[in-house]
Protein backbone atom coordinates (compact mmCIF):
# COMPACT_ATOMS: atom_id res chain seq x y z
CA UNK A 1 0.00 0.00 0.00
CA UNK A 2 2.78 2.40 0.98
CA UNK A 3 4.72 1.49 -2.16
CA UNK A 4 1.67 2.20 -4.32
CA UNK A 5 1.19 5.59 -2.68
CA UNK A 6 4.84 6.47 -3.36
CA UNK A 7 4.45 5.44 -7.00
CA UNK A 8 1.29 7.53 -7.25
CA UNK A 9 3.02 10.60 -5.88
CA UNK A 10 5.91 10.11 -8.30
CA UNK A 11 3.48 9.94 -11.19
CA UNK A 12 1.78 13.14 -10.08
CA UNK A 13 5.15 14.84 -9.69
CA UNK A 14 6.25 13.72 -13.15
CA UNK A 15 3.00 14.98 -14.62
CA UNK A 16 3.46 18.31 -12.90
CA UNK A 17 7.00 18.68 -14.26
CA UNK A 18 5.75 17.74 -17.71
CA UNK A 19 3.04 20.39 -17.55
CA UNK A 20 5.59 22.95 -16.37
CA UNK A 21 7.86 22.10 -19.29
CA UNK A 22 5.02 22.48 -21.79
CA UNK A 23 4.04 25.80 -20.24
CA UNK A 24 7.62 26.98 -20.45
CA UNK A 25 7.76 26.10 -24.15
CA UNK A 26 4.54 27.97 -24.77
CA UNK A 27 5.71 31.09 -22.96
CA UNK A 28 9.28 31.15 -24.27
CA UNK A 29 8.57 32.54 -27.76
CA UNK A 30 6.77 35.57 -26.31
CA UNK A 31 9.51 36.18 -23.78
CA UNK A 32 12.20 35.77 -26.45
CA UNK A 33 10.58 38.12 -28.95
CA UNK A 34 13.26 40.35 -30.39
CA UNK A 35 13.32 44.00 -29.50
CA UNK A 36 12.26 46.29 -32.31
CA UNK A 37 15.39 48.40 -31.90
CA UNK A 38 17.59 45.39 -32.68
CA UNK A 39 15.62 44.59 -35.84
CA UNK A 40 15.56 48.14 -37.16
CA UNK A 41 19.10 48.87 -36.02
CA UNK A 42 20.35 45.96 -38.14
CA UNK A 43 18.90 47.36 -41.39
CA UNK A 44 21.58 48.96 -43.58
CA UNK A 45 19.35 50.11 -46.43
CA UNK A 46 15.80 51.54 -46.67
CA UNK A 47 12.63 49.82 -47.82
CA UNK A 48 12.48 50.36 -51.59
CA UNK A 49 8.88 51.53 -51.77
CA UNK A 50 7.04 54.84 -52.07
CA UNK A 51 7.89 57.15 -49.14
CA UNK A 52 5.48 56.76 -46.25
CA UNK A 53 5.64 57.31 -42.49
CA UNK A 54 3.79 55.03 -40.08
CA UNK A 55 2.85 55.81 -36.50
CA UNK A 56 4.13 58.58 -34.25
CA UNK A 57 7.54 60.22 -34.05
CA UNK A 58 8.46 58.14 -30.99
CA UNK A 59 6.69 54.91 -32.02
CA UNK A 60 6.77 54.10 -35.70
CA UNK A 61 8.84 53.52 -38.82
CA UNK A 62 8.99 54.68 -42.44
CA UNK A 63 9.50 53.35 -45.95
CA UNK A 64 11.02 54.88 -49.07
CA UNK A 65 13.76 56.63 -47.14
CA UNK A 66 16.68 58.35 -48.81
CA UNK A 67 20.12 59.31 -47.51
CA UNK A 68 21.58 62.77 -47.53
CA UNK A 69 25.02 62.65 -49.21
CA UNK A 70 27.89 62.49 -46.75
CA UNK A 71 29.19 65.80 -48.12
CA UNK A 72 27.60 68.71 -49.90
CA UNK A 73 28.70 72.21 -50.78
CA UNK A 74 26.95 73.54 -47.68
CA UNK A 75 26.89 70.58 -45.27
CA UNK A 76 28.83 67.65 -43.80
CA UNK A 77 27.40 64.59 -42.03
CA UNK A 78 28.73 63.85 -38.55
CA UNK A 79 29.04 60.48 -36.78
CA UNK A 80 28.75 58.53 -40.07
CA UNK A 81 29.25 55.13 -38.41
CA UNK A 82 25.81 55.43 -36.85
CA UNK A 83 24.18 55.21 -40.29
CA UNK A 84 21.52 57.72 -39.30
CA UNK A 85 21.59 60.06 -42.32
CA UNK A 86 18.29 58.67 -43.67
CA UNK A 87 14.90 60.30 -43.78
CA UNK A 88 11.70 60.89 -45.66
CA UNK A 89 12.62 62.60 -48.96
CA UNK A 90 10.81 65.75 -47.80
CA UNK A 91 12.99 65.87 -44.68
CA UNK A 92 16.23 65.37 -46.60
CA UNK A 93 15.26 67.98 -49.19
CA UNK A 94 14.49 70.47 -46.41
CA UNK A 95 17.81 69.87 -44.64
CA UNK A 96 19.63 70.59 -47.89
CA UNK A 97 17.54 73.70 -48.45
CA UNK A 98 18.26 74.92 -44.91
CA UNK A 99 21.97 74.45 -45.53
CA UNK A 100 21.85 76.64 -48.64
CA UNK A 101 19.64 79.30 -47.07
CA UNK A 102 21.76 79.39 -43.92
CA UNK A 103 24.90 80.04 -45.94
CA UNK A 104 23.10 82.90 -47.67
CA UNK A 105 22.28 84.23 -44.18
CA UNK A 106 25.94 84.16 -43.15
CA UNK A 107 26.22 80.70 -41.52
CA UNK A 108 29.25 78.75 -42.89
CA UNK A 109 27.34 75.51 -43.46
CA UNK A 110 25.61 72.75 -41.52
CA UNK A 111 27.08 69.91 -39.50
CA UNK A 112 24.32 67.32 -39.61
CA UNK A 113 23.72 64.96 -36.72
CA UNK A 114 21.19 62.14 -36.48
CA UNK A 115 18.21 62.05 -38.81
CA UNK A 116 16.95 58.44 -38.78
CA UNK A 117 17.94 54.84 -39.38
CA UNK A 118 17.33 53.54 -42.94
CA UNK A 119 13.86 52.26 -42.07
CA UNK A 120 13.35 54.31 -38.94
CA UNK A 121 12.02 52.54 -35.87
CA UNK A 122 13.47 52.75 -32.36
CA UNK A 123 17.22 53.36 -32.31
CA UNK A 124 19.80 51.19 -30.63
CA UNK A 125 20.96 54.16 -28.55
CA UNK A 126 19.96 57.74 -27.98
CA UNK A 127 16.70 59.20 -29.16
CA UNK A 128 13.16 58.28 -28.27
CA UNK A 129 11.93 59.96 -31.44
CA UNK A 130 13.55 60.10 -34.94
CA UNK A 131 11.52 56.99 -35.83
CA UNK A 132 9.44 58.06 -38.85
CA UNK A 133 11.96 60.01 -40.90
CA UNK A 134 10.68 63.48 -40.02
CA UNK A 135 13.24 64.59 -37.40
CA UNK A 136 16.77 65.94 -37.87
CA UNK A 137 19.49 67.17 -35.52
CA UNK A 138 21.64 70.10 -36.63
CA UNK A 139 24.76 71.05 -34.71
CA UNK A 140 25.15 74.59 -33.41
CA UNK A 141 28.83 74.38 -34.40
CA UNK A 142 29.52 76.04 -37.78
CA UNK A 143 30.88 73.84 -40.56
CA UNK A 144 34.66 74.20 -40.94
CA UNK A 145 36.03 75.60 -44.16
CA UNK A 146 37.55 72.26 -45.14
CA UNK A 147 36.14 68.72 -45.41
CA UNK A 148 36.51 66.79 -42.17
CA UNK A 149 38.01 63.31 -42.32
CA UNK A 150 35.77 60.36 -41.42
CA UNK A 151 37.81 59.83 -38.26
CA UNK A 152 37.41 63.48 -37.28
CA UNK A 153 33.66 63.30 -37.80
CA UNK A 154 33.47 60.42 -35.35
CA UNK A 155 35.49 62.10 -32.60
CA UNK A 156 35.04 65.86 -32.97
CA UNK A 157 33.12 67.40 -30.08
CA UNK A 158 30.34 69.89 -30.68
CA UNK A 159 30.36 73.28 -28.98
CA UNK A 160 28.26 73.34 -25.80
CA UNK A 161 26.33 76.59 -25.80
CA UNK A 162 24.87 76.46 -22.28
CA UNK A 163 26.36 76.61 -18.78
CA UNK A 164 25.35 73.41 -16.98
CA UNK A 165 25.08 75.17 -13.61
CA UNK A 166 23.13 78.28 -14.53
CA UNK A 167 21.30 76.77 -17.53
CA UNK A 168 21.99 80.01 -19.36
CA UNK A 169 23.67 80.50 -22.72
CA UNK A 170 27.40 81.20 -22.63
CA UNK A 171 27.38 84.69 -24.11
CA UNK A 172 30.91 84.40 -25.45
CA UNK A 173 29.77 81.56 -27.71
CA UNK A 174 26.41 82.88 -28.89
CA UNK A 175 26.27 85.01 -32.01
CA UNK A 176 23.61 86.69 -34.08
CA UNK A 177 24.31 84.04 -36.70
CA UNK A 178 22.92 81.38 -34.33
CA UNK A 179 19.72 83.39 -34.05
CA UNK A 180 19.47 83.76 -37.82
CA UNK A 181 19.99 80.02 -38.29
CA UNK A 182 17.15 79.12 -35.91
CA UNK A 183 14.88 81.77 -37.40
CA UNK A 184 15.53 80.42 -40.89
CA UNK A 185 14.75 76.86 -39.78
CA UNK A 186 11.53 78.00 -38.11
CA UNK A 187 10.49 79.95 -41.21
CA UNK A 188 9.63 76.88 -43.27
CA UNK A 189 5.93 75.93 -43.24
CA UNK A 190 6.84 72.25 -43.03
CA UNK A 191 8.67 72.76 -39.74
CA UNK A 192 6.32 72.38 -36.78
CA UNK A 193 8.78 72.35 -33.87
CA UNK A 194 12.40 73.06 -33.10
CA UNK A 195 13.75 71.75 -29.80
CA UNK A 196 16.49 73.70 -28.03
CA UNK A 197 17.93 73.86 -24.54
CA UNK A 198 15.84 76.10 -22.22
CA UNK A 199 18.79 78.48 -21.97
CA UNK A 200 18.78 78.96 -25.74
CA UNK A 201 15.06 79.61 -25.74
CA UNK A 202 15.58 82.23 -23.03
CA UNK A 203 18.37 83.87 -24.99
CA UNK A 204 16.04 84.19 -27.99
CA UNK A 205 13.20 85.51 -25.83
CA UNK A 206 15.50 88.14 -24.34
CA UNK A 207 17.13 89.31 -27.56
CA UNK A 208 14.81 88.89 -30.55
CA UNK A 209 13.23 92.15 -31.65
CA UNK A 210 10.63 92.88 -34.29
CA UNK A 211 8.89 89.77 -35.63
CA UNK A 212 8.70 87.22 -32.81
CA UNK A 213 6.02 85.00 -34.29
CA UNK A 214 8.55 82.29 -35.20
CA UNK A 215 9.51 81.87 -31.55
CA UNK A 216 6.37 79.79 -30.94
CA UNK A 217 8.04 76.94 -32.86
CA UNK A 218 11.12 77.05 -30.62
CA UNK A 219 10.40 74.68 -27.73
CA UNK A 220 12.62 74.17 -24.65
CA UNK A 221 13.63 70.70 -23.56
CA UNK A 222 16.40 68.90 -21.67
CA UNK A 223 19.65 68.48 -23.54
CA UNK A 224 19.86 70.16 -26.95
CA UNK A 225 22.68 72.34 -25.70
CA UNK A 226 24.97 71.67 -28.68
CA UNK A 227 22.39 71.07 -31.42
CA UNK A 228 18.80 71.83 -32.32
CA UNK A 229 16.17 69.29 -33.28
CA UNK A 230 14.07 70.18 -36.32
CA UNK A 231 10.79 68.36 -36.88
CA UNK A 232 8.42 68.53 -39.83
CA UNK A 233 4.80 67.44 -39.94
CA UNK A 234 3.27 64.32 -41.47
CA UNK A 235 3.68 64.38 -45.24
CA UNK A 236 1.17 63.78 -48.05
CA UNK A 237 0.93 60.10 -48.90
CA UNK A 238 1.24 59.02 -45.26
CA UNK A 239 -2.34 58.53 -44.04
CA UNK A 240 -1.17 56.44 -41.10
CA UNK A 241 1.29 59.01 -39.79
CA UNK A 242 0.11 60.34 -36.44
CA UNK A 243 0.33 64.13 -36.19
CA UNK A 244 1.58 65.95 -33.12
CA UNK A 245 -0.29 68.59 -31.17
CA UNK A 246 -0.13 72.16 -32.43
CA UNK A 247 2.13 74.59 -30.63
CA UNK A 248 0.55 77.39 -28.58
CA UNK A 249 -0.09 80.61 -30.49
CA UNK A 250 2.10 82.81 -28.25
CA UNK A 251 5.89 83.12 -28.30
CA UNK A 252 6.40 80.73 -25.37
CA UNK A 253 8.44 83.23 -23.39
CA UNK A 254 6.18 83.49 -20.34
CA UNK A 255 5.36 81.23 -17.40
CA UNK A 256 6.09 77.90 -19.19
CA UNK A 257 9.65 79.04 -19.87
CA UNK A 258 10.07 80.30 -16.31
CA UNK A 259 9.37 76.75 -15.07
CA UNK A 260 12.68 75.65 -16.58
CA UNK A 261 14.55 78.08 -14.33
CA UNK A 262 13.19 76.66 -11.09
CA UNK A 263 14.79 73.73 -9.25
CA UNK A 264 12.07 71.32 -10.26
CA UNK A 265 13.22 70.36 -13.81
CA UNK A 266 16.78 69.65 -12.67
CA UNK A 267 16.18 67.38 -9.71
CA UNK A 268 17.59 63.89 -10.26
CA UNK A 269 15.29 61.25 -11.64
CA UNK A 270 13.83 59.26 -8.74
CA UNK A 271 14.09 56.08 -10.80
CA UNK A 272 17.19 56.53 -12.99
CA UNK A 273 17.56 52.80 -13.65
CA UNK A 274 14.10 52.37 -15.15
CA UNK A 275 14.38 50.92 -18.67
CA UNK A 276 13.70 53.26 -21.55
CA UNK A 277 10.79 52.55 -23.85
CA UNK A 278 13.09 51.72 -26.79
CA UNK A 279 14.61 48.92 -24.70
CA UNK A 280 11.20 47.31 -24.19
CA UNK A 281 9.53 47.85 -27.56
CA UNK A 282 8.81 44.79 -29.67
CA UNK A 283 7.16 44.72 -33.06
CA UNK A 284 3.81 44.32 -31.31
CA UNK A 285 4.22 47.86 -29.95
CA UNK A 286 4.68 49.41 -33.40
CA UNK A 287 2.14 49.93 -36.19
CA UNK A 288 1.58 46.67 -38.03
CA UNK A 289 2.90 48.18 -41.27
CA UNK A 290 6.35 48.21 -39.69
CA UNK A 291 6.64 44.45 -40.15
CA UNK A 292 6.14 44.94 -43.89
CA UNK A 293 8.69 47.75 -43.81
CA UNK A 294 11.24 45.36 -42.31
CA UNK A 295 10.43 42.66 -44.86
CA UNK A 296 10.41 44.91 -47.93
CA UNK A 297 13.31 44.66 -50.40
CA UNK A 298 16.02 47.26 -50.35
CA UNK A 299 17.68 49.20 -53.17
CA UNK A 300 20.76 47.91 -54.93
CA UNK A 301 23.14 50.11 -52.95
CA UNK A 302 23.45 53.13 -50.69
CA UNK A 303 24.16 55.28 -53.73
CA UNK A 304 20.92 54.15 -55.37
CA UNK A 305 19.07 55.48 -52.32
CA UNK A 306 21.01 58.72 -51.92
CA UNK A 307 19.13 61.94 -52.51
CA UNK A 308 20.67 64.27 -55.08
CA UNK A 309 17.83 66.72 -55.44
CA UNK A 310 15.10 66.95 -58.03
CA UNK A 311 13.57 63.48 -57.88
CA UNK A 312 11.00 63.07 -55.07
CA UNK A 313 12.06 59.45 -54.46
CA UNK A 314 15.61 58.22 -54.91
CA UNK A 315 15.23 54.55 -54.05
CA UNK A 316 15.06 51.72 -56.54
CA UNK A 317 11.64 50.30 -57.35
CA UNK A 318 10.82 46.95 -55.70
CA UNK A 319 10.64 43.79 -57.76
CA UNK A 320 7.11 42.69 -58.78
CA UNK A 321 6.95 39.94 -56.19
CA UNK A 322 7.97 42.22 -53.35
CA UNK A 323 5.43 42.44 -50.53
CA UNK A 324 3.41 45.63 -50.64
CA UNK A 325 2.76 47.75 -47.59
CA UNK A 326 -0.79 47.69 -46.23
CA UNK A 327 -2.88 50.73 -47.10
CA UNK A 328 -4.46 51.01 -43.66
CA UNK A 329 -3.56 49.83 -40.22
CA UNK A 330 -3.95 50.56 -36.55
CA UNK A 331 -0.99 51.31 -34.35
CA UNK A 332 0.13 48.71 -31.85
CA UNK A 333 -1.26 49.33 -28.42
CA UNK A 334 0.67 46.86 -26.28
CA UNK A 335 1.42 48.27 -22.87
CA UNK A 336 4.51 50.42 -22.52
CA UNK A 337 5.75 52.63 -19.73
CA UNK A 338 4.57 56.21 -20.03
CA UNK A 339 6.80 58.07 -22.47
CA UNK A 340 7.54 61.75 -22.30
CA UNK A 341 6.42 63.58 -25.40
CA UNK A 342 9.06 66.22 -25.92
CA UNK A 343 6.93 68.03 -28.40
CA UNK A 344 3.86 68.94 -26.40
CA UNK A 345 3.50 72.19 -24.49
CA UNK A 346 5.89 72.77 -21.60
CA UNK A 347 4.26 71.66 -18.32
CA UNK A 348 3.05 74.32 -15.93
CA UNK A 349 4.68 74.63 -12.51
CA UNK A 350 3.29 71.99 -10.15
CA UNK A 351 2.53 69.44 -12.86
CA UNK A 352 4.40 66.11 -12.57
CA UNK A 353 7.71 66.38 -14.39
CA UNK A 354 8.16 64.21 -17.47
CA UNK A 355 11.08 61.89 -18.08
CA UNK A 356 13.94 61.76 -18.90
CA UNK A 357 15.46 63.41 -15.88
CA UNK A 358 19.12 64.39 -15.59
CA UNK A 359 21.32 61.86 -13.81
CA UNK A 360 22.71 62.30 -10.32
Amino acid sequence: METAMRLGKRSQLAAAFGLLALTSLAVRPAMAEERAKDLFGAMKLPAATAPQSFGFYSKGCFAGGVAIPMDGPTWQVMRPSRNRRWGHPAMIALVEKLSRDAVADGWPGLLIGDIAQPRGGPMLTGHASHQIGLDADIWLTPMPGRPLSMARRETMSATLMVDEKTHLVKDARWTSAHTRLLKRAASYPEVERILVNPGIKKKLCDTVRGDRSWLRKIRPFWGHDYHFHMRIGCQPGSPNCKAQEATPADDGCGKPLAWWFTQEPWRPNKNPDAPKARDLMTMANLPRECRAVLDAPGPASVEAATYHGGAPVAVAAPEPEAPSLPATAASGTAGLPGMVNAFTATPEIGVPVPRPRPGN
